[in-house]
């Protein structure tokens, strides 16, 4: 009975032993399992953790460049921006420059369609004044040159042959005639284009040259005389307004009249009665007339008007 009690203590205490070691040794077999698992889910996770670096880093290379994409496409949005600005601006500019222009155009049309109206009343001034002149003149015998507006008297009725005196016969011829032509040219209305009266003394091609000259001029300036004599019909003021004007010239015999042929033209034959004159015209303000003309032909404004 003894031995059967140590057997069953022998064995009874070696099965403990043996059961504290298998389950050591399933321990550390579970805890070798568990590091094989922690290691081989750590391998995994490392592997992951790369590739998802890797995934990381080429989104972030694509978002990089989808960012420099985002960059540039907002710099060439700004740059169509700034463009569309420019050119809104341009075509206000434009549309501003327009308005203007067609506001000058206007301003121009109106100021052609005045200067214009001016223009006429220029050109057509030596008419009414030749017309003037003409009506002055019906029933005196004294005819008034239709394209110049002059008038001539024959030296041999004012003067005396080679003489520059005037007669008595020619100063009732003068003063009856003198007022009406000088008269007309020193109305208000006329006056202001009137630029000069002209008396001009003429001769026959007799004798020289400078003799003829200084008889011309003679009998232009004893004309003059007796015009700017109160006492010969001109009023004070208009003595005045005519002292502005009058230029007295000779010619001798450089402007001769030719005797004409049956059909009315001239021929080389001097006409020496009718060459010995004395004539007196007037000259519009032809500068002042043409300097308007070529302002208007050159679009410019045109000048004050003429009449002072």
């Amino acid at each position: 009975m003894r031995n059967n009690r140590k057997s069953r203590e022998a064995f009874s205490e070696h099965s403990y032993w043996q059961s504290y070691s298998d389950m050591m040794a399933a321990l550390l077999l579970v805890f070798i399992l568990i590091i094989a698992i922690t290691l081989a889910i750590y391998k995994q996770k490392t592997h992951d953790l790369d590739v998802t670096r890797q995934e990381l880093s080429a989104a972030e290379a694509d978002l990089e460049e989808f960012r420099s994409k985002i960059e540039k496409a907002n710099e060439e949005l700004a740059a169509s921006l700034a463009e569309l600005q420019t050119a809104y601006d341009e075509a206000a500019l434009t549309r501003q420059e327009l308005n203007n222009a067609y506001l000058e155009i206007e301003n121009a049309q109106k100021e052609l369609a005045a200067t214009k109206s001016e223009l006429q009343d220029i050109v057509g001034i030596r008419t009414d004044i030749i017309g003037a002149l003409q009506g002055a003149f019906n029933n005196t015998g004294m005819k008034v040159d239709a394209q110049t507006g002059s008038i001539t008297f024959s030296s041999d009725v004012l003067f005396q042959f080679g003489s520059y005196a005037l007669t008595e016969e020619s100063e009732a011829v003068l003063q009856e005639m003198i007022p009406k032509y000088l008269g007309v040219l020193l109305q208000d209305q006329y006056r202001g284009y009137i630029a000069e009266i002209i008396i001009e003394g003429h001769t026959d091609t007799q004798s020289s040259y400078r003799t003829n000259m200084e008889l011309s001029c003679n009998r232009a300036e004893a004309v003059a005389e007796f015009c700017l004599d109160a006492e010969n019909g001109l009023s004070e003021e208009q003595i005045l307004r005519l002292q502005q004007l009058l230029t007295v010239n000779g010619r001798s015999f450089s402007s001769p009249v030719y005797i004409k042929d049956g059909s009315g033209n001239p021929t080389s034959e001097v006409d020496m009665e009718a060459s010995r004159r004395v004539e007196i015209k007037f000259r519009l303000k032809e500068d002042e007339m043409i300097e308007k003309i070529t302002g208007v032909l050159n679009g410019q404004q045109a000048p004050g008007g003429v009449a002072e």
